[in-house]
Parts: C-alpha cells; structure tokens; sequence
C-alpha cells in the first residue's frame, strides 16, 4: 500500500510525514501478514530531525543516522549541561564545568531481530572522538539518555510491538516485517 503511496505521492511530500504515515500504519495493527514497510537512510533522517526536538528540545544539534549491514550509527553535536537544563534538572557547580560545552557525539550499534524480539548491542560510543565505556557510558545513559527514553531496552532483548517480526537493517534502509 505505502509502496503505492510512495511512487504516486508528488515529490514535493514531506519525507518525515511519509515516514509518521508509515509507522502509524504499523502501529494500527491492520497489515497483512507479510508485509514490509520500507524506511529510506534520507527518510529516517528527516524523521530524526523533526521529531527530536520535540522530545529533546535543546541540546542536542544536527542529528544524523547511517545505517549498515545490520547496524546503525547516529551522530550529533550535543551539549550535556543544556540537555539536563532541558529535562529541568539542575547540574551541581563542579559537575556543571566538566560537562558544559557542545561536543560531537557518535554511537555505534549492532541491531539483531527476528520471532517478535530485539535487541540493540552499543559497540561503541565516542564524545569528541574519546571512546566512552564501563561506569562512565552507563552514567551518561542513566543522567541523559533514560530521562528522555525511560522504556529503551540497550543490550537486552525486547519484544517488538504492533505484530513486527523483524527489522532488517542495510547501508540503504531499514525494513520493518510484519509477521506471518
């Protein structure tokens, strides 16, 4: 159906509403058995960059996606001390001085799927080109990342909603499998 939408939509369509379109027609759990919804690499991005703000509404800056053979990393500028201003929290004084200032962020993820079930492996996070891990990645996910994302489920398998059998993830795009 969308694969028909797709090709006779004018070109002028925006592709984060294409992609809002998609997910609402998963979520509504009426596909056939089989279907598959496509998401273009241009796509998600676009997604990525009108739906953060309205979950993240300050400190973080040009989000960007690339997908590969079973993975994905996201890359963005992102200030920690305007992040946590944006969640309402306030920063203790000498905490505040280590994390202020806008740094490039990029992480790294492995994403296997299949039978209904998930799980996204972070191989690698770097601020500023530093790689992060150990105590100091489970802190940053813990004070800025689960605040925004209380469900994410990060190295632990979890169920996939809305009937998905899998997500197939290549250079060119993401495919969402609706179960048989």
């Amino acid at each position: 159906m969308f694969t028909m939408l797709a090709a006779t939509a004018p070109s002028s369509i925006d592709p984060a509403a294409l992609v809002r379109a998609k997910i609402q027609q998963i979520k509504s759990g009426k596909n056939r058995p089989g279907t598959i919804f496509t998401f273009s690499s241009a796509d998600l991005n676009a997604y990525a960059r009108s739906e953060l703000p309205k979950v993240v509404p300050e400190g973080v800056r040009q989000p960007r996606l690339e997908l590969g053979n079973g993975t994905a990393s996201g890359f963005a500028f992102i200030d920690l001390l305007r992040l946590r201003h944006g969640q309402g929290s306030e920063t203790p004084w000498f905490i505040s001085k280590l994390i202020e200032g806008e740094r490039p962020f990029r992480v790294d993820a492995r994403i296997e799927s299949g039978r209904g079930k998930a799980v996204v492996y972070v191989q690698r996070v770097e601020i500023s080109g530093l790689a992060v891990s150990g105590p100091t990645l489970d802190f940053l996910i813990k004070t800025f990342f689960l605040p925004f994302f209380p469900d994410a489920k990060i190295n632990e398998r979890f169920d996939l909603n809305d009937r998905v059998d899998r997500i197939e993830v290549s250079p060119v795009q993401a495919r969402v499998v609706i179960r048989k």
